[in-house]
């Protein structure tokens, strides 16, 4: 057996338990095609960190978020697998927040692995829980030479669209037959996204890449003044009422194109880029029904760039500071707590809270104890993940 399987199979016996005892936690049987679609992730992975010359062990990467791609990957049923592909992944360089041998902040740069869901990954989705959802058909890619008439509706009575394909001109709107169970009822429905609608994706993503921009006004833009950030909140204000102004036109402005990925700017991949993003504005407008809130969750920070970018920021700049609150002025003596008080209301004592001293203020080890417990739990699970067996 060759060094990479080898390695590969001990990564599939490290994590493959633990998964499956969190989606036990949270209520979910994980049955054999989720097992199978976290081996395919973990295959997945591997091929990627094989691609850059890294390992499994490589003090670069950051294994921290891998066990979140891997519970997303088996709630959801993402196969990487699957053609066409319904999950991706790839390596982004984040900041990671360290201590030295010293205990001394610092900041370091380290690989992480990104997860991605592809078009037919969204359909996969909607067909396994979306609300009334019997069966997903083919989508239909309209272009901009092909005869096509709109559905119209007469009251309840609906006239279906007609299409005549011609295959000339560029996608200009893609269309859904879905057909939907309402009792016993077999409703067919044709669900329309157009290609100008991409706009607001492609102003979402631009407004992503601006959050942590300060044009040169200042370094950090959490060092900012509040006069500072006016400035910088103008600035792109400017830069976004350009791109609304000028729509998919944006993709070709020189100075736009800075805070723009190359997958969206590429001529190879940009109509691609487009397709995805119509396919995309259709299927997470369908209702869905998960039936599990944990699984909910795990959709809601797959599928939202907003919230996924938030949780990326709090995870980057959260418990930077301890805040030390002083309820009652120096030398100023506590009010006196009423004889016949709330006991609920009443001052906790200090042997009950052991990062506190006895006034009950909190002490500076507060964070450090707590960043202390965190890193032992991420050493904790990284060892396992290296080790010859399950360590989980």
């Amino acid at each position: 057996m060759s060094t990479m399987s080898t390695g590969l199979t001990k990564v599939n016996d490290a994590f493959l338990p633990m998964i499956e005892q969190q989606l036990v936690g949270n209520g979910i049987n994980m049955d054999g095609y989720s097992r199978q679609c976290v081996m395919a992730a973990l295959s997945a992975m591997n091929a990627v960190l094989d691609s850059k010359g890294l390992s499994w062990n490589d003090p670069q990467l950051d294994r921290n978020n891998v066990t979140q791609t891997l519970l997303t990957v088996a709630a959801l049923k993402l196969n990487a697998a699957a053609s066409p592909r319904e999950v991706f992944f790839q390596l982004r360089n984040v900041q990671i927040k360290s201590k030295d041998e010293h205990g001394k902040e610092i900041t370091v740069w380290k690989k992480q692995i990104e997860m991605g869901i592809e078009g037919d990954g969204n359909d996969a989705i909607l067909a396994r829980f979306g609300r009334n959802v019997k069966e997903v058909r083919q989508f239909w890619l309209i272009r901009d030479g092909d005869d096509w008439e709109y559905p119209q509706f007469n009251g309840l009575e609906m006239t279906p669209p007609k299409w005549t394909p011609k295959g000339r001109g560029e996608v200009v709107r893609v269309v859904y037959p879905i057909i939907r169970m309402f009792g016993d009822r077999e409703i067919i429905e044709y669900y329309i996204s157009e290609r100008d609608d991409v706009t607001k994706n492609l102003i979402a993503h631009i407004n992503n890449n601006l959050m942590n921009e300060t044009f040169g006004i200042v370094g950090k833009r959490y060092d900012a003044t509040p006069d500072q950030k006016k400035k910088i909140d103008a600035k792109k204000a400017e830069i976004l009422n350009k791109a609304k102004e000028l729509g998919l036109g944006a993709l070709d402005d020189p100075e736009l194109q800075k805070w723009i990925s190359p997958a969206w700017t590429e001529f190879q991949s940009r109509e691609a880029m487009i397709i995805r993003k119509m396919r995309n504005n259709i299927v997470k407008k369908i209702p869905k029904d998960f039936g599990n809130a944990f699984i909910e969750m795990i959709h809601s920070e797959a599928t939202d760039d907003s919230m996924a970018a938030a949780r990326r920021e709090v995870e980057q700049n959260a418990n930077k500071e301890v805040i030390d609150v002083q309820s009652n002025p120096v030398n100023e003596p506590a009010a006196p707590v009423a004889e016949h008080s709330d006991p609920e209301s009443t001052p906790t004592s200090h042997s009950e809270h052991p990062f506190s001293d006895p006034t009950g203020k909190p002490t500076d080890d507060t964070v450090a104890q707590q960043d202390l417990f965190m890193q032992e739990e991420i050493e904790r699970a990284t060892a396992a993940a290296a080790s010859d067996g399950p360590g989980f």
